[in-house]
Formats: structure tokens, sequence, C-alpha cells
């Protein structure tokens, strides 16, 4: 679990700067086989934001979260999800 800290804090800090309600943002981690996956919770009303126009910001976040677990020797996966 601390291999990745660096990448959950990576999409954390981004996750916050682009949200209307930062303190919203929830980042969880979790290892399924030999993949990383983190799930970022969002407010319901920051959802659109963070999808971005065609899904640009979320394919940006996602190729980041990738890329900041190559450097780490993790194969990561980022599902961004509405909180409840």
């Amino acid at each position: 679990m601390a291999d990745t800290t660096g990448v959950r804090a990576v999409v954390e800090v981004l996750a916050r700067a682009l949200t209307d309600r930062p303190d919203d943002v929830k980042v969880t981690e979790s290892q399924h086989q030999h993949k990383t996956l983190i799930e970022l919770f969002v407010a319901p009303s920051d959802l659109g934001k963070l999808m971005g126009r065609q899904g640009r910001t979320a394919a940006a976040l996602r190729t980041l979260a990738a890329t900041a677990g190559e450097k780490e020797g993790k194969d990561v996966t980022l599902e961004i999800r509405e909180s409840r």
C-alpha cells in the first residue's frame, strides 16, 4: 500500500485543485491481482467538471495516474465516482 502513496497523492492534489468542493474529494486505493485501483470520489456537482469536455480532463487524470504508477513499477487504473 505504501508503494502507491505517491500516485494517490498526485490524484488527490489534482482533483482538489479542479473541483469547487475540494473537501468532498476522497481517494481510495486497493490492489486487485497485479493492478492498483485508485478510486476518486467527488461531489455530484463536481463530476462534470472532472470529466471535462468529451472526457478530456478525465483522460488526462487517468494518464497522469498511470504515468505516476509506472514510475513506481505499478499498473494503475483510475476510476472517477460520485460520492454519496
